[in-house]
């Protein structure tokens, strides 16, 4: 009889670990940690999204990350890191899994499936950090903030995808593609006038945001 492998499955394996994981029910703006804090865990979004921030010497904050179900944030403390160099804040309601340092670092040395899934993630990470980096430093304010509203909605990732993005304010948009509010909201209204987007409802307030495949013209118009 041939037996079939079941799939690792992260979540199930993090909820069986009953020593060093902390659930949290984390309401929406709540904070994980903040810039400068000691570095003792790593956080696993179950559900929810967070945004990862940096805050200047001069007070400017960016926004550098969101981060979604399946995402790991803090885990620089994993090489060495002693001191928080961000900011972890949720975006909406979200169940966190707050992982102990040495927990997290036994759980890389001892079980293979686990590190696997682990090093997946950072690969993955890694790469869009690094697309993130060209597109900031070669695309116009009106193509990063195209390419980041595609990014929210998944498209390009497996899967269908979610063409409605939960709601999101013009602010964090503005910190996320390194432009002002004036500057989003000019480009929002663009976009909705040509039928890129448009709001479930009928309007901004109201929540959600759909965006069609059409925005991707913005991006790879030349």
């Amino acid at each position: 009889m041939v037996r079939i492998r079941t799939p690792f499955n992260l979540d199930i394996f993090l909820d069986k670990i009953d020593k060093g994981v902390t659930i949290l029910s984390s309401p929406k703006k709540q904070i994980l940690f903040s810039q400068g804090d000691v570095t003792d865990a790593v956080f696993y979004i179950q559900a929810g999204k967070a945004k990862v921030t940096v805050l200047s010497e001069h007070g400017k904050e960016a926004v550098v990350a969101i981060l979604e179900r399946g995402a790991f944030v803090g885990e620089s403390c994993l090489v060495g890191q002693m001191v928080r160099t961000a900011t972890a804040t949720t975006l909406e309601d979200s169940r966190i899994l707050r992982i102990d340092k040495a927990v997290m670092l036994h759980l890389l040395q001892k079980q293979p499936e686990f590190a696997s899934a682990f090093m997946s993630y950072l690969l993955r990470h890694s790469i869009r950090v690094q697309e993130d980096l060209v597109d900031q430093l070669f695309n116009s304010s009106e193509k990063r903030l195209a390419r980041a509203l595609l990014l929210l909605a998944h498209f390009g990732k497996e899967g269908r995808p979610e063409t409605v993005i939960a709601k999101i304010s013009q602010e964090t948009l503005a910190e996320m593609v390194g432009t002002t509010r004036s500057r989003v909201s000019f480009f929002m209204n663009k976009f909705r006038r040509l039928g890129f987007i448009d709001y479930k409802g009928g309007s901004r307030r109201n929540g959600g945001l759909h965006v069609h495949s059409s925005l991707l013209n913005v991006v790879l118009h030349d």
